[in-house]
């Protein structure tokens, strides 16, 4: 069905992947080392799941924790890299010290990985301005989504914001294109109010593994949080 909702499921390795995708996950945000909030993937883990799994990849690009860049020229060979080994879409986004965009940073990767889609993430959260930076983003290639909780500590918090932006998007608003994958403390009691609002993506880690970061996803956390947002 058209108005389907999508499920993103954070996955590790090739056996999270394949519980994500059985349990109903459309697409899979591939990360390594949670202790770290999540960083980029090695190309032959990549490249094992996407053998493993047929359903789009969003690849982390992201070397440190936190939200600066870091190392950029480690990172653009990354992606390249990554982007050699096949992979087509991504997931990224820095932050300078004053919670600006870092627009040399963005614009170096995404040249490289060149048309490709990709998720601002979650730094969006952090910004000093929410609306500032989505307004200078918005004329970047590619990018499609913000993966955002409405607020730094998380949708409990964020609830008004992400209503507030989902409104701003219905009236296409520039800057608010891109779709809003809601993340980040996200629980199941909170999807009546986000979907009522008109919030149509949502993206889960955690929730998928009952057992922790060192458990595997749990096929049946995530057809719980599928045949809820099929409901």
């Amino acid at each position: 069905m058209s108005n389907r909702a999508v499920l993103e499921v954070i996955a590790l390795d090739e056996e999270d992947a394949v519980a994500a995708q059985a349990g109903g996950a459309d697409r899979l945000e591939l990360v390594t080392d949670m202790a770290a909030d999540g960083l980029t993937p090695s190309t032959t883990g990549f490249k094992a799941i996407r053998a493993a799994v047929d359903i789009p990849l969003r690849v982390m690009l992201r070397l440190t924790d936190g939200f600066a860049a870091g190392d950029i020229e480690a990172l653009v060979r990354r992606a390249a890299e990554l982007r050699e080994a096949g992979a087509t879409e991504f997931v990224l986004g820095f932050l300078t010290p004053d919670g600006d965009p870092d627009l040399v940073a963005v614009e170096r990767l995404i040249a490289v990985i060149d048309g490709c889609r990709w998720t601002f993430h979650r730094a969006v959260d952090r910004a000093a301005d929410r609306d500032a930076l989505r307004k200078q983003l918005a004329d970047l290639p590619g990018l499609d989504t913000y993966l955002t909780a409405g607020a730094a500590t998380g949708v409990d918090d964020g609830l008004a914001t992400l209503k507030a932006e989902a409104a701003r998007a219905r009236t296409g608003e520039p800057g608010y294109e891109p779709q809003i994958l809601v993340g980040g403390g996200l629980r199941l009691d909170h999807l009546p109010e986000l979907r009522a609002a008109g919030l149509d993506a949502f993206h889960i880690g955690g929730a998928a593994r009952p057992g922790g970061w060192t458990a595997p996803v749990s096929v049946a956390a995530v057809r719980e949080w599928r045949a809820a947002l099929d409901a």
